[in-house]
């Protein structure tokens, strides 16, 4: 590629000219191609270690002038083809404008500014540039692609210089991290180590220090350990591969690809080495951090940040901290944690303003709000371009919130595709009869607790009175800290949180503290709208739904009527709408029926949002991952903070049973209610960290008794007791009876535990827990969950299928993981159709993962027994459209599996039969299909015509199933038992209900096989085999051809008789030199595809053939052209239509349309030949053929070569 001109100094260093001329020359890396020797070896060595272009750009041209000792690189080259075509051009272009020139100065300013003004046209004529990579990036890109064979598609976030241990002995060289691979290259004296891991392979990611690997990267996958050290920033590094792993993790949890940020601003200053992507993720991790501090919605985008100082009104004094400023808020934390922290809705904000500076309070800056607070910001650096960021915000910020409308241009990625960007909002005045949803409705003005509110009992008035103390408390927090979502948070806040929020003030607060409110406030209207879209609508997140409605606090008095159901109904059902991909989950109903308590339906609502995806993300998914997640974060933590306790735990095996519970229903299930309310105020405020602290601090209050129990069941029973005997001595709701109290036994009740007290032993115990600790031990357990799933569902899938397949258990799971690997790329490298699409978590994992057409070509092409040459693709394209039984263009894992079944563990009559069918429609490609169909229609003249015939025996099993599924459904639950049964039977397809084969796919089954055998070592015999039954069944379908024309049914009765009759002149057929064998030998000679002929006839031929496949794409259903199936036909026509009726056909005639085969026939013929009968009982081992597969995905390879050290590793 051109480039702009660089000076060089020393031009014969390191480089080896090839061609010169009085203005350019153009230059070889020495170590590059031919030879080389111990010199080639140390330029190929310093190349790799100081990361060299020379190493992906062998070749290059430089311009000079006279006797000048400046050379100027003006093109480089990665292969001698594009260099010499830069070559070329300069010769013809440059050389004769160059000679007019007298002044040497002048040829060089011409000649760079040519080469600039053509780099110029290019970038103006080509697509423009999508990022800002600067140059020695995209050099290093380049090379990544060439080293390892990867496509345009893949894009390199960063690459780092490091060693990579083999054994003991470090290999110095690059690691390149792209969004899907992990490479790693390393070249010295003639050493060649490369690497390349997926992301979605790996189950672990380590950062340690050992004395055999000193400070290094572990990267673990199923089979393989691989480290890496001596990094010049390990830390960066590590961060940047836990954010791509975790990337890959998302992709096998939902199947969605990675996109790229094409919002990012531009950098103020050219980052040296910095992509773009590396960017976009640092910006990610910032925006997630930033998010999680402060409870913001997920499409929250932080803008940036600054140091500054925030006045406190109610200490008196300036708190030092950093102002955070996004698209819809203005944030601060202060340095020291739990001292201040505030948020500022812009929609709130209602002036901005400088102060003026002082030596006491410089470069102050002011914000008021609608509620009559103002904020005073001091020390700031930059205040005038901060207050233009603020105002720039402001002004994109409605007067009043206008639902999902402002945010049409960056909707919500939590809002589901399918609703609405603004649902309409149902006036009073124009509510239908029918409607679901009203502010009217008892539950929409106020929570269920206080529409059941009972008179309090005269006993609780120290209880009530102790309540309206505590409202006392927060009214004068209120007072001196705000109220609403403006408030100073401070450690007072926390501290009155842990003593119990009041009823009167839970539902308000939880909506503050979770972020939910700030959500409602944005979208009005969006409940109501909502559910008045979902209810009404049967699926199967409703059925689950319904089922468990009165599951749900069927203990308290609001859920022992309508009115309670009927809201926990519409909050289910309109999430349920909202998210589908989560839908519903059992525990989900738990949680929103105590939300319901202290809420109106709509605060409901957007608390379950904020539960489901930003709290407790991915726990209510249909794995529920991210429950285990913090179950194995559990695990862990039991492991550092208790570990005597955990070895046994881990004995009885007791911890993953009792934590899922804990953690799916915030202890609301294994708690009496007014305990676990408690528990729910903390993490509201907390986040996750409470409910690690409280878990293991029930472990801790019973280590004495777990550790001397001797079973499960015990620990369980001693959890279980202790759990329900937390009790809420302050509580003003009336006793509710708990479930658990069944637990219970024997004369003496367990002691009663007070649920103030849990919480503070776990603050004084455990409170030092981090959240930033907990979200890198959640990484670890992410990846180890995945992976653990993902081996169960192959698990399962392979459970599924191996009764129906004859390959081993351990061949199953290989294949799965190869086909699962190709859909997996699709999302990455681009397909006919997105994998999100293919996608459904709600299907059995047999279903979840599905190929298209070109990569089932690829998968075929490396695991198939049936080398075919280039005709591989067309033979798997067929195969593809015979497998795929629904017509979806996709296929799934068993029907994969039954196609290459039959191939390798078929016996000759079954791996013929399949054959058959490739030739056949629907294997056949449409045009095909359509000129077999129309030949069909002359082949009798009974009342069913045989086009209707092939078309019932070439539909699949698949079809009939559908048919049944067409019939009325039947009431009676003996039907299902006998389609359970039918189903069950194994379907076994009769020879003889195959369709007949006209003339024009006999011809295309001869080339296939042609290119089957062309590869063989028993080639010759294998082709006088196939030439000699080519003739047999060419003679049997002229005969044939008589019968049907003048008998119809009574010659198809004759025909095994007229195979006997043929024998004899099968001899004859043999013996002549000039017909029959001679004949067909040449026909099959003009259908080879690969091997061209010595005759000029046969060139011709080769090279119709060859454009023919060169234009066969792999996603389309074409395969071979008409006009050559044509001329094949002719030649191999004639060699029965001289004998038979004396006609002789000239080149270039029509199939013989009259013309058909059995596949009796065609069996019957092929046993005559033991060459073929030996090829097609032969058994393959298709291990080799996986392990050869792997070997072009992945991984590790070392080559001790001195003379070309280009290498292609290609990851199909």
């Amino acid at each position: 590629m051109w480039i702009t001109p660089e000076e060089v100094l020393l031009a014969n260093a390191l480089w080896v000219s090839e061609r010169a001329n009085p203005y350019f020359i153009l230059q070889r890396r020495k170590g590059h191609g031919r030879g080389g020797g111990i010199t080639g070896l140390l330029v190929g060595t310093l190349d790799v270690v100081l990361d060299s272009s020379a190493r992906v750009a062998p070749y290059r041209i430089l311009h000079q002038t006279g006797e000048s000792q400046i050379f100027w690189n003006i093109a480089c080259g990665s292969s001698r083809k594009e260099i010499t075509e830069h070559w070329e051009w300069l010769e013809t272009n440059l050389l004769q404008t160059l000679s007019i020139f007298d002044n040497d100065d002048d040829i060089t300013t011409f000649v760079k500014g040519k080469i600039q003004g053509i780099i110029a046209e290019e970038n103006k004529s080509g697509k423009p540039q999508e990022d800002e990579d600067p140059g020695k990036f995209r050099e290093a890109e380049l090379k990544m692609r060439k080293l390892f064979g990867m496509p345009e598609e893949e894009k390199l976030v960063n690459y780092y210089p490091c060693s990579y241990w083999k054994g003991r002995v470090p290999r110095q060289g690059w690691i390149y991290l792209s969004v899907n691979h992990l490479c790693f290259y390393s070249f010295l004296l003639g050493k060649e180590v490369s690497l390349v891991v997926q992301w979605t392979d790996v189950t672990q990611l380590d950062k340690n220090a050992t004395l055999v690997f000193p400070e290094s990267i572990r990267v673990s996958t199923r089979g393989t350990e691989h480290f890496f050290s001596m990094f010049l920033n390990i830390n960066e590094t590590f961060k940047l591969m836990e954010q791509l792993a975790n990337i890959a993790m998302r992709q096998l949890l939902d199947n969605e690809s990675f996109a790229a940020d094409r919002s990012l601003p531009k950098p103020c200053k050219t980052l040296k080495n910095v992509s773009a992507l590396k960017r976009d993720l640092d910006a990610r991790a910032k925006n997630e951090r930033y998010r999680a501090l402060f409870r913001l919605t997920q499409d929250e985008r932080l803008d940036g940040h600054t140091d500054c100082t925030l006045w406190t009104p109610f200490a008196k004094m300036h708190v030092v901290g950093q102002m955070f400023v996004s698209n819809n808020y203005i944030c601060f934390a202060s340095r020291e944690e739990d001292l201040c922290q505030l948020i500022i809705p812009l929609r709130e904000v209602t002036i901005v303003e400088k102060a003026d500076s002082s030596s006491v309070l410089p470069s102050p800056l002011s914000i008021s709000t609608k509620n009559k607070m103002t904020f005073l910001f001091a020390n700031l650096k930059d205040r005038d371009f901060l207050v233009q960021r603020i105002s720039d915000f402001l002004q994109r910020t409605p007067d009043r919130p206008c639902g999902l409308n402002s945010q049409s241009e960056n909707p919500s990625p939590s809002t589901p595709p399918s609703l609405p960007s603004s649902p309409p909002v149902l006036g009073l005045g124009e509510m239908p009869h029918n409607q679901h949803y009203s502010p009217s409705l008892p539950t929409a003005k106020q929570g269920l607790l206080r529409i059941y509110h009972q008179d309090v009992p005269e006993e609780l008035g120290p209880k009530m009175t102790r309540e309206k103390m505590k409202e006392e408390s927060w009214n004068i927090h209120f007072f001196e800290y705000g109220r609403g979502v403006c408030m100073y948070r401070t450690s007072k806040t926390r501290e009155l949180v842990l003593n119990g929020i009041p009823e009167s003030l839970r539902g308000e607060l939880w909506l503050l503290f979770s972020g939910a409110q700030n959500e409602m406030a944005t979208h009005p209207g969006y409940y109501g709208s909502l559910v008045e879209q979902a209810m009404g609508k049967c699926t199967l997140a409703t059925e689950e739904i319904e089922r468990d409605l009165h599951r749900s606090m069927p203990e308290h008095h609001a859920f022992q009527n309508e009115m309670g159901i009927a809201a926990l109904r519409r909050v289910l059902t309109a999430y349920a709408y909202r998210n589908p991909g989560i839908g519903y989950c059992q525990a989900m109903n738990i949680v929103t029926s105590v939300l319901l308590l202290y809420c109106t339906e709509e605060e409901a609502f957007w608390l379950l949002v904020a539960l489901c995806e930003r709290m407790l993300p991915d726990y209510y998914n249909t794995r529920v991952v991210g429950a285990l997640v913090d179950q194995g974060v559990f695990e862990e933590l039991t492991r550092e903070c208790l570990p005597l306790l955990y070895e046994r735990m881990q004995e009885l095996g007791v911890i993953s049973t009792i934590s899922l519970s804990w953690f799916l229903t915030l202890f609301l299930s294994v708690m009496p209610f007014d305990s676990a309310v408690l528990l729910v105020d903390c993490f509201f405020y907390e986040g996750i960290k409470v409910i690690f602290q409280v878990s293991l601090a029930v472990l801790h209050a019973n280590m004495d008794q777990l550790l001397s129990c001797s079973d499960e069941g015990e620990a369980m029973t001693i959890l279980g007791r202790y759990l329900d005997n937390v009790v809420n001595k302050q509580t003003v709701s009336p006793p509710i009876p708990h479930l658990h109290a069944l637990l219970t036994s024997g004369n003496n009740p367990p002691p009663e535990i007070d649920a103030f007290e849990l919480i503070k032993a776990s603050y004084e115990k455990f409170g030092s827990l981090r959240a930033d600790v907990i979200e890198q031990m959640r990484f670890k357990q992410r990846l180890k969950v995945i992976q653990s799933l993902e081996d169960t569902a192959k698990r399962s899938v392979v459970r599924a299928i191996m009764t129906d397949s004859a390959f081993t258990i351990e061949e199953l799971e290989e294949l799965f993981v190869l086909f699962k690997a190709k859909h997996i790329m699709s999302c990455y490298w681009g397909a006919s159709s997105t994998a999100a699409e293919r996608h459904d978590p709600s299907l059995p994992y047999l279903e979840q993962y599905r190929i298209d057409c070109g990569q089932f070509v690829q998968l075929f092409s490396a695991l198939a027994p049936w080398s075919c040459g280039l005709h591989t693709n067309t033979l798997s394209s067929r195969l593809f459209r015979l497998l795929d039984q629904n017509k979806d263009s996709l296929i799934n894992f068993k029907e994969f599996v039954t196609g290459l079944s039959g191939m390798y563990h078929g016996d000759m009559t079954e791996k013929l039969k399949l054959l058959y069918k490739l030739h056949l429609p629907p294997a056949l490609c449409p045009e095909e299909a359509e000129s077999a169909l129309e030949a069909t229609q002359f082949f009798t003249d009974d009342d069913l015509s045989p086009g209707e015939e092939l078309k019932e025996a070439g539909d699949t099993s698949a079809a009939g199933d559908t048919d049944d599924k067409k019939e009325e459904k039947p009431k009676d639950y003996k039907y299902y038992l006998r389609m359970w049964a039918k189903e069950k039977e194994p379907k076994k397809e009769s020879i003889k209900d195959l369709p007949r084969m006209n003339q024009e796919q006999f011809i295309e089954m001869c080339k296939t096989l042609y290119n089957m055998f062309s590869e063989d070592p028993m080639e010759q015999e294998l082709y006088h085999g196939i030439a000699t039954v080519a003739s047999l069944l060419l003679r049997i379908g002229e005969v044939g051809k008589k019968f049907t024309n003048n008998g119809g049914k009574k010659a198809e009765a004759q025909l095994p008789s007229t195979i006997d009759t043929l024998q004899p002149e099968r001899e004859d057929l043999s013996g002549e030199g000039g017909s029959g064998q001679s004949l067909v030998s040449k026909a099959l000679a003009e259908a080879q595809l690969e091997t061209p002929p010595p005759t000029a006839a046969g060139s011709d031929e080769e090279a119709k053939d060859d454009t023919s496949v060169s234009s066969y794409s792999v996603v389309s259903a074409g395969s071979l052209q008409c006009e050559d199936i044509a001329d094949d036909t002719v030649l191999i026509g004639c060699m029965s239509g001289v004998g038979s009726d004396g006609v002789d056909r000239r080149r270039g005639s029509a199939p013989d349309a009259d013309w058909s085969i059995t596949f009796e026939q065609v069996l019957a013929s092929f046993l005559t030949e033991t060459s073929l009968v030996d090829y097609f009982e032969k058994k393959h081992d298709i291990q080799r053929k996986i392990m050869a597969c792997k070997s072009l995905r992945a991984v590790e390879r070392q080559t001790s070569t001195s003379s070309d050290h280009d290498f292609s590793l290609t990851t199909q």
